[in-house]
């Protein structure tokens, strides 16, 4: 709307400069006009330009950003699902999610179906059972090799941390499942941008732009741990887990 704006403004100006240049300035007066008019439009042209490129610069520079906070947002997140496959629930203690990463283990099972020989009553049958047994353990850091873990809570360029918030939700009746949600304002994210552009951005209905005034991770009123992000920022492997 600001480029039309723009646009309409100086073919107004330049339509009645060259009228007046026309009609009604004296030919000795026409060089000085002539150049004022260059100035001019040198002047709208840098604006229009200015115009079409701060939306570009300014979405670039809000990827970059978001991409390097969401990269830390996944990690708290596939921390947290590691806690809660060990623990059987989500935390809200950083310390102590970082120290797990550094010390647990995921037990490795193998399953298979074995014959038993159970007695029923004066009846002994033959019955084929599933059997789960712990064949070895593997180390959660090494989900996380590459990854630099122990600062996943510190937001991106700014001095704050993610918040974790934890909590239960009925899954069904009876039935209270654990959630957790990490979330952050993209105003934070966003600082020292065109603040026009943030308030459209905390508007944004998803589609290619991250939905809603927060990037966010998890849920406390919804069972998942997904983010509230586009595809455009997670791996192809990543985006195949998602659907499953």
């Amino acid at each position: 709307m600001k480029t039309i704006l723009i646009i309409l403004v100086a073919i107004l100006i330049v339509g009645f400069i060259a009228y007046m240049i026309v009609n009604k300035i004296p030919k000795k007066a026409r060089p000085i006009i002539s150049l004022l008019l260059w100035v001019l439009t040198i002047f709208l042209g840098y604006q229009i330009y200015q115009s079409i490129m701060a939306p570009i610069e300014f979405n670039r520079i809000k990827e970059a950003r978001y991409a390097k906070v969401i990269h830390h947002m996944k990690m708290i997140r596939d921390a947290e699902v590691a806690y809660k496959e060990i623990t059987g629930d989500f935390t809200d203690n950083k310390e102590e999610l970082i120290k797990f990463i550094d010390t647990a283990k995921f037990a490795i099972t193998e399953v298979k179906n074995v014959v038993e020989t159970q007695q029923r009553g004066p009846i002994t049958v033959e019955v084929e059972v599933r059997k789960v047994d712990t064949v070895g353990y593997r180390d959660v850091r090494a989900d996380f090799a590459g990854r630099n873990y122990k600062e996943m809570f510190k937001i991106p360029g700014t001095d704050k941390e993610f918040e974790v918030q934890i909590g239960r939700v009925e899954k069904v009746q009876g039935l209270l499942a654990p959630v957790f949600m990490v979330e952050v304002d993209k105003a934070l994210i966003l600082e020292g941008l065109n603040k026009d552009f943030i308030r459209q951005e905390k508007e944004a209905l998803g589609g290619v732009n991250v939905r809603g005034a927060y990037i966010r991770v998890g849920s406390l009123d919804d069972v998942k741990t997904s983010g509230n992000w586009p595809p455009s920022y997670d791996t192809a492997e990543e985006r195949t887990k998602n659907k499953e």
